[in-house]
């Protein structure tokens, strides 16, 4: 797929560069073979005006100079008179043939392609003036410039290929890391569905055997139970996250009088970590208030507070700060004494269904919660991070506040 998307991506690309490539040396192409012609007819006209007017010695005219000749005929087409230095005008044959030609066609200016020749009749009451001026420096020079319009059309064409072959690879690269993740999220989650789902189906079918007494059937009961509701809280989890994932700002816009959220959040949490031992410290400065959902910054709580009592060591302290930090912005710091959190883990702690082998055997959590905190606090144009040093691990969330 991610191949596919990156194919396509060049193939767009570059139509539309060699349509560009094409219009605009087309159109250099163009003006120029305009701008050339305009340029010639434009001093056959001046000569035409002036056939055998002498120029000043040494004074350059303002229109371009191309060898050319003029002709003067009566008015029945007899050859009058010749000038011009560029060719040799003695051949009666050659004189003849180009009056003809030019006496025959009902336009003033034209191009003799035999002779290479343009010329411009300009038509009096007493005789006719004829300019011829030779075009092959003209067309020469349209020759080369189409070459060089080729081989720069060519070269820039291969210049835009490898560009948009790097590109593609930085253009996908969020969709294919959103696919990995999407597919590594699916996997993760069916792995976490199929050990209860299995629990479920081996103690119905053991329910449903006529060789267990009531009790046994009884517990088999119970352990669905509780396998349905540890699946339910999965569920609930993944639905909490795809909500954080596709919330807009916008939707969420009140101002939330932060101190006093984070002060009510610690209650609850209060009476568990005195019935585990554990020492709660509180310190939060007043009136520090940000613009966002109340309930989604509420989960981010509950989640590190959640999991500063489940990881933090025997009768260990938990320190929940919140302060200003800088010029609009606050800081909230949730920190526990525990086992170090290594910079591996720092890395991947907020993956999604990410837990260490220990965390999976004692808690039972899903691996979700810090995800989900990370979700909302980036949809509050917030970070997140956790640092670790000795033996106390610190929980960081930095938000913008008014």
């Amino acid at each position: 797929m991610i191949r596919k998307l990156r194919i396509k991506f060049v193939i767009i690309n570059m139509s539309i560069v060699t349509i560009m490539l094409c219009v605009i040396l087309g159109l250099v192409f163009y003006f120029t073979r305009v701008n050339l012609e305009a340029e010639s007819i434009n001093m056959m006209q001046n000569i035409a005006m002036r056939p055998f007017q002498l120029e000043i010695p040494n004074k350059l005219g303002e229109d371009v100079r191309l060898p050319y000749f003029t002709l003067q005929l009566g008015l029945r087409g007899e050859l009058i008179a010749t000038g011009g230095g560029y060719y040799d005008l003695s051949d009666k044959e050659f004189l003849d043939d180009l009056i003809n030609v030019t006496i025959a066609s009902p336009k003033t200016f034209a191009v003799i392609e035999e002779y290479n020749l343009r010329y411009y009749r300009h038509d009096t009451p007493l005789n006719h003036f004829l300019v011829f001026a030779d075009i092959s420096s003209e067309r020469a020079t349209l020759n080369n410039m189409m070459k060089s319009c080729i081989f720069i059309g060519i070269i820039s064409f291969f210049v835009f290929l490898g560009i948009s072959i790097l590109l593609s690879k930085w253009a996908v690269k969020p969709v294919e890391l959103a696919w990995k993740q999407q597919r590594q999220f699916v996997a993760d989650a069916s792995h976490e569905l199929k050990t209860p789902l299995t629990v479920i189906m081996t103690n119905a079918e053991l329910a449903q055997s006529p060789e267990y007494d009531s009790e046994s059937k009884q517990k088999f009961l119970n352990s669905i139970l509780t396998m349905s509701r540890q699946m339910r809280g999965l569920i609930e989890q993944m639905l909490e996250l795809a909500r954080a994932d596709n919330s807009d700002l916008k939707d969420i816009s009140d101002i939330v009088d932060f101190s006093k959220l984070v002060s009510d959040a610690i209650l609850p949490f209060e009476p568990v970590f005195f019935e585990k031992g554990l020492t709660l410290t509180v310190q939060i400065d007043e009136n520090i208030k940000v613009v966002g959902g109340e309930s989604q910054l509420c989960q981010v709580l509950d989640a590190l507070l959640d999991n500063a009592q489940k990881y933090s060591k025997e009768t260990g302290t938990t320190w929940v700060t919140l302060k200003k930090q800088g010029k609009g912005r606050c800081l909230l710091m949730v920190a526990n004494e525990g086992e170090s959190i290594s910079p591996e883990e720092a890395k991947n702690i907020f993956k999604r269904f990410y837990r260490s082998d220990k965390a999976r055997s004692r808690t039972g959590s899903f691996g979700l919660g810090l995800s989900i905190a990370e979700a909302i606090v980036t949809l509050h144009r917030g970070k997140i991070w956790v640092e670790s040093s000795n033996g106390v691990n610190s929980f960081y969330v930095e938000l913008p506040c008014l």
